[in-house]
């Protein structure tokens, strides 16, 4: 039976992730390993980590970091602490790594079904390749009460468009719901200064030299409340906020931008020749003229999904 790896990080935790813990431990798949990695919380998290490493001590690992790293560096970092760390369990190249974060609650069949479709991948693809799979999720709130059926839907994110210039230019994989295999795992060997977020690493990791698979199904109840880093956004209201806000959005994009310069630089002598070619024209976006960025954004598909978002990409960037 494969190994599948659980990487969560925790901050001021308390209040969920207990009953986050619960549910991975009630998983109808039982080869699992939890990693977690605590970016120094002040409140009872540690105590109630603690409490249950003491009931799966095999199965629970707990780390507490040096320093307050942010959650995408924390996954990250996690991922390169595994790399020196998982061989004292296996070497293995069939084990599967996940994320996990705090507060939300996992179906008992979430990592059957994840992994079902990641076989399926390698069966299309082939075992060796470098392959993500990512599934929807139901929106809850914080009494994990269902306020969408879909996350994507919701989103109106199209989980279609996956290839690298789509990727570079937006996010469709969420953190809580991938789960990527051995050969992805060995391709992360730096971390970059300018990642947006961990899921976003791995999608452009997926994209540039393996695949992605969606299953549209809810793996987890993915829960909503005040304290999130990053939720669930409808489409109307991420309209509204771009529309009032400009100059905000232009410096996101840079952001974005820069995130795939530090792509570039970290695996550009690993791309393919046409990879490279996109790489290092979308790294080097903005220091094009006005019209030839737009230009540009057209040429290679650098765009998101939808007429309004791609208008508003147009028109600020």
């Amino acid at each position: 039976m494969n190994m599948v790896n659980i990487i969560m990080t925790s901050y001021n935790g308390e209040k969920y992730i207990k009953e986050q813990i619960e549910s991975i431990r009630a998983s109808y798949y039982k080869n699992w390993r939890l990693w977690i990695f605590d970016d120094g919380s002040k409140d009872a998290t540690r105590q109630i980590v603690e409490d249950l490493i003491s009931k799966d001590p095999d199965r629970i690992h707990f780390q507490v970091n040096d320093k307050n790293k942010g959650v995408t560096r924390n996954f990250l970092d996690g991922i390169l602490y595994l790399k020196q760390e998982i061989y004292n369990y296996s070497n293995d190249s069939q084990d599967y790594y996940m994320f996990c974060d705090q507060d939300d609650k996992w179906m008992p069949d979430k990592i059957d079904r994840t992994l079902n479709q990641m076989k399926k991948a390698e069966k299309t693809y082939g075992a060796d390749s470098v392959l993500a799979v990512f599934t929807d999720a139901l929106v809850v709130d914080k009494e994990l009460k269902p306020l969408e059926q879909s996350f994507y839907k919701n989103s109106n994110l199209n989980t279609k468009k996956v290839d690298l210039p789509h990727i570079l230019m937006e996010n469709k994989m969420i953190g809580c719901t991938i789960m990527f295999n051995h050969a992805l795992f060995l391709k992360i060997s730096k971390i970059p200064e300018n990642a947006r977020y961990h899921d976003w690493w791995i999608a452009l990791i997926a994209s540039a030299f393996g695949h992605i698979s969606f299953l549209p199904e809810p793996t987890l109840l993915y829960r909503q409340h005040g304290n999130n880093i990053v939720g669930n956004k409808n489409f109307i209201s991420y309209v509204k906020k771009s529309a009032t806000s400009l100059l905000k959005q232009r410096e996101i994009i840079e952001k974005t931008i820069l995130q795939g310069r530090d792509f570039f630089r970290i695996y550009q002598q690993e791309l393919s020749p046409v990879d490279k070619k996109i790489l290092s024209t979308f790294a080097y976006l903005m220091k094009e003229n006005w019209w030839k960025r737009r230009m540009l954004l057209a040429k290679y598909r650098f765009t998101k999904t939808g007429f309004l978002r791609n208008v508003g990409l147009f028109i600020i960037i």
